[in-house]
C-alpha cells in the first residue's frame, strides 16, 4: 500500500485517479482548492489548499511516499513549486499529469507547434512544456511525466492501451486518443512499477 498526495483531485483526470489508486488499495490524500467537492470514500482524507504555495503543501505531503499532480499547467502550480514542495515534506517521487502539446509529432516538432494546433489550447500546452523542462533539468527528485494523447476525454475503462516515449501515438485511422479511465490505470501501474523514473512516456490506443 502506496501513501499518495494527490493535487487537483476534484478535476476529471483527478477523480480518475483517485478511483483508481483506491481501488488497488493505496491510501490517498486529496488536495484542492475546495476539497468539499469530493465525494468522501474509505481511504481518502481530503485536505482544502492553495497548491501554488509551497508552504501550504509541505505540511500535507509529510509522510507520503508519491506526490501524484493533477492540476492545470497555466494558472495551476508549477513545477519549482512542487519540486520545492516534495523536497521540504520529504517526498521522494513526484508522478505529474502531463499534457499531448510537448509529444513530438515529426522529429524535433511538439504537437504545439504543428500548423493547426489550435489556439485555445496553446497558453496550457506551452506551460505543460515548461513544467516539463524544469523537470528535467532537476537534478535529484524522482519524477515522471505521462502525457496522454491528443484526445484526452472521460469514457471507457478497458485496460487496454499502448506505452510510448516522447512520439504522440495515434491508431491505424490516424486518431490520437486515450480514455482518463484508461490513462488512470496507466499512471497507478507507474507508481505501483516504476518503469519511466526521470522520463516522460505516453499512453494511447
Amino acid at each position: 500500500m502506496t501513501q499518495v498526495a494527490l493535487l487537483g483531485i476534484t478535476g476529471r483526470a483527478g477523480s480518475r485517479i483517485a478511483a483508481e489508486l483506491l481501488q488497488r488499495g493505496h491510501t490517498v490524500t486529496g488536495i484542492a482548492r475546495d476539497a468539499r467537492k469530493a465525494a468522501a470514500q474509505p481511504g481518502l482524507t481530503l485536505q482544502s489548499a492553495d497548491a501554488t504555495s509551497v508552504d501550504a503543501l509541505v505540511p500535507l505531503l509529510r509522510a507520503h511516499d508519491v506526490l501524484v499532480s493533477a492540476t492545470r499547467f497555466d494558472g495551476g502550480s508549477d513545477a519549482a513549486t512542487l519540486i520545492a514542495a516534495a523536497r521540504q515534506a520529504g517526498v521522494p517521487r513526484l508522478v505529474v499529469v502531463g499534457g499531448a502539446g510537448s509529444l513530438e509529432v515529426a522529429p524535433g516538432q511538439a504537437l504545439l507547434d504543428a500548423p493547426g494546433f489550435p489556439d485555445a489550447y496553446k497558453p496550457e500546452a506551452a506551460a505543460g512544456r515548461v513544467f516539463l523542462q524544469t523537470l528535467r533539468a532537476e537534478p535529484a527528485l524522482d519524477w515522471t511525466f505521462l502525457s496522454p494523447s491528443a484526445l484526452f476525454e472521460p469514457g471507457e475503462r478497458t485496460g487496454k492501451f499502448r506505452i510510448g516515449g516522447d512520439q504522440l501515438l495515434a491508431d491505424a485511422a490516424g486518431n490520437s486518443r486515450i480514455s482518463m479511465e484508461d490513462y488512470a490505470i496507466a499512471l497507478v501501474d507507474e507508481i505501483e512499477q516504476p518503469r519511466h523514473t526521470r522520463q516522460r512516456f505516453t499512453v494511447g490506443y
